[in-house]
């Protein structure tokens, strides 16, 4: 057994506590040869022989640098010399946004891990990420999914048969952490100059934002934000099975399983909060592309609007009207 860290002990006892990766499981770890997650393989690894895990590693090759070869060699290397099974994955082409590049990496890790076997996928997002993300959901205007968009675990294809679970075991430690734990193992890691780009707005969260309100109003600001994701986390699990009972009661859906109309008496009596939610998981099935609060409120604000109330047109031109006791959904060529 590898020299048994603080870092080794909190992560074997969060693992315990939260099963991200029962005794046995076979894993696939995403390393793109960050230091974050150069410390997660490394943790894993050492962690392996007390839990009995397989661990398979995927590195992801955008084709964005011109180091990206560099970059997929030095973690093919540095596996290789471990012992460890190392697959790199690369893009056609080029993705074109940082939202296509994650669709395409969870994509080919999705595969990846059918192929091996793996029912885990494990990523080195740390509290630190998640505190960015809580800082640039909250500025977009995210409501409480955006602001705890980074949790513990979840599928990593909802649909999908099968289903693979994307495990994060670093969420309760920041990037600064990591940086200590692989000065103290002496693990080498690659550094992605994009990384330093301020023209990425996570950029200049992690680069200006968060040390200016560590330096000028908490100095566990990170820990903090990590914290409040974590209880609003539980706050939108719990809406969302109240949620689903209230679903039943008042969707009716078409024969392709699309809602077609709401019924209003049951909605009249839930609160505003379950009113957007279910609204908004209603929308989203109608395959609204943007639903945003203003797409949400012009249908709540017809759940006790006189009969023939109607919306503006919603994304894609369909209108919302009242109908009696019924708001129904009617496509632009129905109207």
């Amino acid at each position: 057994m590898p020299d048994w860290t603080d870092l080794h002990a909190h992560i074997h006892r969060l693992l315990k506590a939260r099963q991200l990766l029962p005794q046995g499981s076979h894993c696939l770890v995403a390393v793109s040869g960050g230091q974050d997650s150069m410390a997660l393989l490394k943790l894993l690894w050492d962690l392996r022989p007390k839990w009995g895990w397989r661990v398979v590693v995927a590195h992801a090759n955008h084709r964005w640098r011109a180091d990206a070869e560099a970059n997929a060699s030095f973690v093919e290397t540095w596996c290789r010399d471990h012992g460890i099974s190392c697959d790199t994955v690369t893009a056609a082409q080029p993705p074109s946004s940082e939202a296509a590049a994650r669709q395409w990496r969870y994509d080919q890790f999705h595969q990846l891990a059918r192929y091996h076997g793996c029912t885990r996928v494990a990523t080195g997002h740390t509290a630190t990420d998640r505190a960015e993300t809580l800082l640039y959901n909250l500025m977009r205007g995210s409501g409480a999914d955006g602001l705890q968009a980074l949790t513990w675990q979840r599928p990593l294809q909802p649909a999908a048969p099968l289903p693979i679970v994307l495990v994060r075991p670093l969420l309760a430690i920041t990037r600064a952490e990591t940086v200590a734990f692989c000065r103290q193992q002496g693990l080498p890691h690659w550094q992605d100059c994009t990384n330093q780009d301020r023209a990425y707005a996570r950029n200049r969260i992690r680069l200006d934002l968060l040390p200016y309100l560590a330096e000028q109003f908490n100095p566990r600001v990170e820990h903090t934000l990590a914290q409040t994701a974590e209880v609003l986390a539980a706050e939108v699990a719990y809406l969302e099975t109240m949620v689903d009972s209230l679903y039943a009661s008042v969707v009716e859906a078409d024969a392709g399983g699309r809602p077609r109309r709401l019924h209003r008496p049951p909605l009249q009596v839930s609160h505003v909060a379950l009113q957007r939610r279910l609204i908004r998981r209603v929308l989203q099935q109608r395959q609204i592309a943007q639903v945003g609060f203003e797409q949400v409120a012009k249908v709540v604000h017809l759940i006790t609007a006189p009969h023939r109330s109607q919306s503006d047109p919603l994304p894609g031109g369909a209108i919302a009207r009242v109908d009696g006791d019924w708001i129904r959904f009617i496509d632009p060529d129905c109207a």
